[in-house]
C-alpha cells in the first residue's frame, strides 16, 4: 500500500494511544515497587503502547500476525532478561504474565474496548499489589474452604449454564435456570459470610460475628449463642447482641436479594423494612449500652452452604413453595399465599421470599401482596428462632432476644399495616 501523507491526524486515536499508555503505567508503577522484577514503568508504558500499535496494523493489515509477532517477541525479551540475571527469589513468572497481560490490553484498547480493558488493568494492579495478603488468604483456607469454592464453582458454572431457561408446569412458574440461579445466589451469599467468618475469625467481636453470621446462617448462629448463654449465664447480654444483630442482617439480606432478583419490588418492600431495621438499630443500640465486657465471640459452626445435597434440597423447597404460591395465589387469592409464607417463613425465610420475588417478575403476584407475602415471612422466621433462643438458652437469654426482635417484628408489621390500609 503506497505511503499517504495526507491521511489526517485523528484526536480519538490520540486519546487511544495515551489511555493505552495510562494503562502500562499503572501497572509499572506497581512493578516498580518489587526490586527483583526486571520490567518497571516505562517498560510497561512501552509495551501497552505497542500493543495498541500492534492492534492497529493488524486492523489495517486484515491479519493477525503484527498482534501475534508482538507478543511472541515481548515474552521472548522477558524471559530472557530473567534468565541473563537470574533471581533466586523470584522467578519472574509473575512480571511475565503482567507483562503479556498490559500488551493484550493495550491492543484491545486499540479495538475498542477502552473502558473493560481499564478495569481489567486496575483489577490486575490490585491483584499484584495484594500478593501477600492474597497468599496469606490462600494459607488460611483449609480443605473444607477449598471444598466449599469447588462445589460453588460447580453450582454456578457447571450446574447453571446446561439448565433449560424455559417456564414448565401449570403456572408457567417452574423455570430450571431461574430457580438454579437462585440457588447459586443464595448459596453465594451464605458462602461470602461464612468465608469471612473462617479468614477473620471472631478477633473483632460480637458485631462482626453478628453481621457475618447472619449472612452465613442466622439459624446456626442463634443456636450457637443460644447454646453459650445456657453454659453461663454472664454470656446471656452478648449472645442476646448477636443473635439479635444476626436476624437483622437477615432482613437486610433478603432485600438486597430483591434488589438483585426483582428490583421493581424494592418501593413496596421499603416501606416494610425500613421501620424494621430502625427499630431493631434501637434495640440494638440499647444491648450494646448494658453490655458487659465479659466472655468473647465464638464462631458458629454453619453447614457448607455450596454443597450439592444442601444445594438441592433448597432448589426442591424453591421450586414446590414457589408452585404452591402460584397455586394459592391463583385458586384462594393473596389470602392463601400469606398463609404459605407464615407457614414457610418459619424455617426457611429465603423459599417463599424468592417464590413472592419470582411471582412479581411474571406479573403473576402484585406488588404489594409480594411485599407482604415477604414481610409475613420475615416475621414468622423470627418468631421461629426468638423461640428456640428462649428454650435453648433460657429465660434471661429469651426475654433480651425478644426485646429485640420483638422491635424487629414490630417494625415489620407496622410495615405491612402501611401496606394493608392502603396508606
Amino acid at each position: 500500500m503506497p505511503f499517504n501523507a495526507s491521511i489526517p491526524v485523528d484526536p480519538a486515536q490520540i486519546e487511544t494511544f495515551l489511555t493505552a499508555i495510562g494503562i502500562g503505567l499503572l501497572i509499572g508503577l506497581e512493578r516498580e515497587r518489587v526490586p527483583s522484577a526486571r520490567a518497571g514503568l516505562r517498560t510497561f508504558g512501552l509495551v501497552a503502547l505497542l500493543g495498541a500499535l500492534a492492534g492497529l496494523l493488524s486492523q489495517h493489515l486484515q491479519s493477525i500476525a503484527p498482534f501475534a509477532v508482538g507478543m511472541a517477541v515481548i515474552g521472548a525479551m522477558i524471559i530472557a532478561a530473567y534468565l541473563r540475571h537470574p533471581d533466586p527469589n523470584d522467578p519472574g513468572t509473575t512480571s511475565v504474565a503482567a507483562l503479556m497481560v498490559c500488551y493484550c490490553l493495550g491492543t484491545a484498547v486499540w479495538l475498542g474496548y477502552a473502558k473493560i480493558a481499564v478495569m481489567l488493568a486496575v483489577g490486575t494492579t490490585v491483584l499484584l499489589y495484594f500478593k501477600t495478603q492474597l497468599r496469606g488468604i490462600a494459607t488460611r483456607l483449609g480443605p473444607r474452604d477449598w471444598i466449599s469454592i469447588l462445589q460453588f464453582s460447580v453450582l454456578s458454572l457447571v450446574i447453571l449454564p446446561i439448565l433449560p431457561n424455559e417456564e414448565f408446569g401449570p403456572y408457567g412458574a417452574l423455570n430450571p435456570y431461574q430457580i438454579w440461579w437462585m440457588v447459586v445466589l443464595i448459596s453465594g451469599v451464605s458462602l461470602a459470610g461464612y468465608a469471612a467468618l473462617q479468614l477473620v475469625g471472631a478477633k473483632h467481636g460480637a458485631a462482626f460475628v453478628g453481621i457475618f453470621g447472619g449472612l452465613a446462617s442466622s439459624t446456626a448462629t442463634t443456636m450457637v449463642y443460644a447454646r453459650n448463654a445456657r453454659a453461663s449465664e454472664g454470656l446471656s447480654s452478648m449472645a442476646a447482641l448477636v443473635i439479635v444483630l444476626a436476624n437483622l442482617v437477615m432482613v437486610v439480606r433478603v432485600t438486597v436479594v430483591a434488589a438483585v432478583v426483582a428490583p421493581g419490588v424494592l418501593p413496596a418492600l421499603f416501606h416494610v423494612v425500613i421501620p424494621a431495621l430502625s427499630f431493631g438499630g434501637i434495640a440494638l443500640l440499647m444491648s450494646w449500652r448494658q453490655l458487659s465486657n465479659g466472655g468473647h465471640a465464638v464462631l458458629p459452626e454453619t453447614s457448607n452452604p455450596t454443597e450439592l445435597r444442601t444445594a438441592l434440597g433448597f432448589g426442591a423447597l424453591y421450586a414446590v413453595v414457589l408452585f404452591c404460591a402460584a397455586w394459592l395465589s391463583d385458586y384462594a387469592g393473596t389470602g392463601g399465599l400469606y398463609v404459605l409464607a407464615i407457614v414457610t417463613g418459619f424455617t426457611d425465610i429465603d423459599a417463599i421470599a424468592l417464590s413472592s420475588l419470582r411471582l412479581f417478575a411474571l406479573d403473576k403476584l402484585a406488588l404489594e401482596p409480594a411485599a407482604i407475602a415477604i414481610g409475613l415471612g420475615m416475621i414468622a422466621n423470627l418468631s421461629f428462632k426468638a423461640g428456640m433462643a428462649a428454650v435453648i438458652g433460657g429465660q434471661s437469654l429469651g426475654r433480651k432476644v425478644f426485646a429485640g426482635m420483638g422491635s424487629v417484628a414490630l417494625g415489620l408489621a407496622l410495615g405491612i399495616g402501611w401496606h394493608a390500609l392502603g396508606l
